[in-house]
């Protein structure tokens, strides 16, 4: 049985409840619910994370390489903008990622047209909300 890990980055404990009108007013318990209902649909099974903290995303990041997880979905929050280390410790495992945002990054500031994750990711899903993570799951599962 396949196995993905989706990780969810800093902030988006408090979807939610921050900004709701691009956020959504879903709760990422909720999301998270939806993830695994869905998984058990395609027959896989997913593991959920999330942290605010860089250094917990790269650690988890590297453990998904030792517990030979079949694919990952990173919702990165504000370090698909800047962070070269969680860039770097995706690109140095040989496991396929798709970065997913819940918002359309590229219709909001200029900041956050960028993302220097995606182009070590197979894909990137942005402005879909929640199904984002189920578009990504699907995805993954049919490799």
């Amino acid at each position: 049985m396949k196995t993905f890990a989706v990780i969810h980055g800093p902030n988006l404990n408090f979807t939610g409840v921050r900004e709701t009108a691009i956020y959504g007013s879903q709760s990422l318990e909720d999301i998270n619910d939806s993830i695994r209902a869905y998984a058990i649909t395609l027959g896989c099974k997913v593991t959920i994370f999330q942290s605010n903290s860089e250094g917990v995303l790269i650690d988890y990041i590297q453990n998904c390489y030792l517990d030979a997880v079949s694919g990952i979905i990173i919702n990165p929050g504000a370090y698909s903008h800047y962070s070269y280390a969680i860039r770097d410790a995706l690109a140095g495992i040989p496991i396929p990622t798709v970065e997913v945002h819940l918002s359309n990054i590229y219709k909001r500031e200029g900041f956050r047209h960028t993302s220097v994750i995606a182009p070590v990711c197979a894909g990137q899903i942005t402005g879909m909300g929640p199904n984002g993570y189920l578009l990504a799951l699907s995805a993954l599962s049919a490799e």
